[in-house]
């Protein structure tokens, strides 16, 4: 009720996807812009020297068979569950392989699991993998969080269709190749086999395959990776700020 009665009022309305948009009414589409805030893309980017210091003090680098996960907690809406069910064939089938993955243990979208307080734990006894080598970061600063994208050769972006995560964008900006659900609105960022890889939200077995296949052939995906940072430039935030500023000025 009252997100319908700012449409009633405002002048102008934003949603950073076309996807949001389509969700609203059709008598005000006219009235709503699309309109990204923007990601700090100045600040990310891909760095061939980088190194990851873990708290075990292993030390991962760039140019490694690294597979990161990210999001603000660790749950359902982002896939959370998928992305376990998928690590124990991802391990099986490629033993050096190390596993990064950053976000907390509450409850952003959803609710927590019956009979475990959190999704780390459930998934856990429900996915057996190695603790020595799929690392749980936690929530980290933001230099660190650079630092995992960066020395990332897989990353695995997965999401019901919701609202998209600054962490997918953030990751393209740093030139990882993400592997991410083929669900709304990821279409709209990432073209599958062009600027990255979209696999079926609901098949773990399909995203072991699609991860297994780039970290065996890390070169021949250099391609995607680049078109990922040219995609997201137009998402900076001094574009953002730009779009936000013309609208404001505008004249009613």
């Amino acid at each position: 009720g009252l997100h319908l009665l700012n449409l009633e009022l405002c002048d102008i309305a934003v949603t950073p996807t076309r996807w949001q948009h389509s969700l609203h009414p059709e008598v005000y589409w006219d009235r709503i812009r699309v309109v990204h805030e923007g990601i700090n893309t100045g600040l990310l980017g891909p760095d061939t020297e980088a190194e990851l210091v873990l708290p075990s003090g292993k030390v991962l680098k760039a140019g490694q068979p690294v597979v990161t996960y990210v999001s603000r907690n660790l749950e359902p809406y982002r896939g959370f569950h998928i992305f376990m069910r998928s690590l124990p064939e991802i391990l099986r089938r490629h033993p050096s392989c190390e596993v990064v993955v950053v976000g907390g243990n509450e409850v952003s979208y959803g609710k927590r699991p019956e009979g475990f307080p959190d999704w780390k734990s459930r998934m856990l006894q429900e996915c057996r993998v190695d603790p020595k080598r799929v690392h749980f970061l936690g929530k980290i600063p933001y230099d660190l969080y650079r630092k995992v994208l960066q020395v990332s050769a897989a990353h695995v972006y997965l999401t019901y269709p919701f609202v998209l995560s600054w962490s997918m964008l953030e990751a393209m900006a740093s030139g990882c190749l993400v592997v991410a659900s083929d669900t709304p609105p990821v279409r709209e960022m990432i073209r599958s086999g062009e600027n990255g890889l979209l696999v079926d939200f609901f098949n773990p077995a399909q995203l072991a395959e699609q991860v297994l296949e780039v970290l065996e052939k890390p070169a021949a995906f250099s391609v995607l990776r680049e078109a990922a940072r040219h995609t997201v430039s137009a998402c900076s935030i001094d574009r953002g700020n730009a779009a936000y500023r013309d609208m404001i000025m505008e004249r009613p």
